[in-house]
């Protein structure tokens, strides 16, 4: 079979806030190959992530996303790759192409695992899904009460692990952020697993990351997320080398391989989290599991918006049973939880696995998105380049 479309739906919100949640909008990718079809979503914004499939070719190395995908064979996870390879050799100087091409990526594993009747942890080469331990994923409260207030009601929900981040955190007092990381363990018990995202708040500042450990420490945090700027390798080693409890982690950033590569081999994070709507898909995501497990380095997926984009997520390291941790969106938006016709459950130990059916496993409920739909339409000197796509 051959790629015959790629269909782009811009989904939003009625209302976009300031807040750090990523699930208020969504760009869902749909590819046609012959009589089947498969779902993906980029983790980006979905305006210029669109436009990096149609725009006009600027030079030999900077062309549209779309120019190296429509058309091409589709019969095998080596189709895959080759296509992988063809987007970022033309379209190198194309900075946004990473982004747009991770969710086709994934729907074409969609497509792929669909046709060949198999999911897409198996294409990848695993003989089984391993059961993760989900970590609800939550953003700090305004207030050291607000949070601990969110800790309890993730407990009720049955969660054992806990990660929260961003709101407050460094941009206050160093006894600020302890009381929210006390409030946070306070909340979620003695026994439970307590992460930390940092959202990057400390840019290069090593020192002031340094002052939060000893609360972190107390807090008995199992890592501190993204304290610095994706790129700042020395930082991040510098605080890996002081011997902490309290591991660094990182990677959601990391737009190809060569970056997530870095940050393990010379930022020395201790846990590599790998977002396959940025990193270009579902593919290098598993090139980085593997390199990961090579390394002592823990694999752990990134995702805070929709179950479609959860599936695509667990499907690299699926078969890592020593990688068993995994990040679960606990508070998505509505757009979120609307976008499929079921979700990921956790079963009666409170685990979740990537799914056993074919493809990605997960179901696009169309009838459900249209009240999100944004009508968009690209032009250049009069010549429509994308107009939204009927869903149905």
């Amino acid at each position: 079979m051959k790629i015959d479309a790629v269909d782009f739906f811009y989904l939003t919100m009625p209302n976009v806030t300031e807040d750090v949640d990523g699930s208020q909008d969504a760009l869902l990718v749909r590819v046609t190959a012959g009589n089947q079809i498969g779902w993906g979503e980029c983790e980006a914004a979905p305006l210029p992530s669109i436009a990096a499939f149609v725009c006009p070719m600027s030079h030999g190395v900077c062309r549209p996303v779309g120019a190296s995908v429509l058309g091409q064979k589709l019969e095998s996870p080596q189709d895959i790759h080759r296509i992988a390879a063809r987007v970022a050799y033309d379209s190198m100087d194309l900075l946004q192409a990473s982004h747009t091409f991770s969710g086709v990526e994934m729907a074409l594993w969609d497509v792929l695992g669909r046709r060949l009747d198999a999911p897409v942890w198996s294409l990848l080469g695993y003989r089984s899904s391993e059961a993760k331990i989900p970590y609800a994923s939550l953003l700090f409260g305004d207030t050291p009460q607000e949070t601990l207030d969110r800790a309890r009601k993730a407990l009720s929900e049955g969660f054992s692990a806990f990660k929260f981040g961003w709101g407050p955190i460094g941009r206050a007092t160093v006894s600020d952020d302890a009381d929210q990381f006390a409030a946070a363990r306070e909340g979620i018990g003695p026994d439970a697993f307590l992460m930390v995202d940092a959202g990057q708040i400390f840019g290069e500042d090593v020192e002031a990351a340094s002052a939060r450990m000893q609360a972190l420490e107390a807090a008995r945090a199992l890592w501190i997320e993204e304290p610095f700027q994706a790129n700042a390798l020395e930082a991040y080693a510098s605080l890996a080398g002081q011997g902490s409890s309290v591991r660094t982690a990182g990677g959601e950033a990391s737009h190809n391989i060569h970056m997530a590569e870095h940050l393990m081999r010379y930022g020395k994070v201790g846990y590599i989290q790998i977002d396959c709507g940025r990193i270009g898909g579902i593919g290098p995501a598993k090139t980085v599991a593997a390199s990961a497990a090579s390394r002592g380095v823990t694999y752990v997926n990134h995702t805070f918006t929709s179950h479609l984009a959860l599936s695509a997520s667990l499907q690299p390291y699926a078969g890592l049973a020593d990688h068993n941790i995994c990040e679960f969106p606990a508070q998505p938006s509505q757009l979120a939880l609307d976008l499929t016709t079921k979700h990921l459950q956790r079963d009666a130990k409170g685990l979740v696995k990537a799914p056993e059916s074919p493809g990605l496993g997960v179901d696009i409920d169309l009838p459900g998105l249209a009240p999100y739909l944004v009508d968009t339409e690209i032009t250049v000197n009069g010549k429509v380049l994308y107009r939204t796509p009927a869903l149905v």
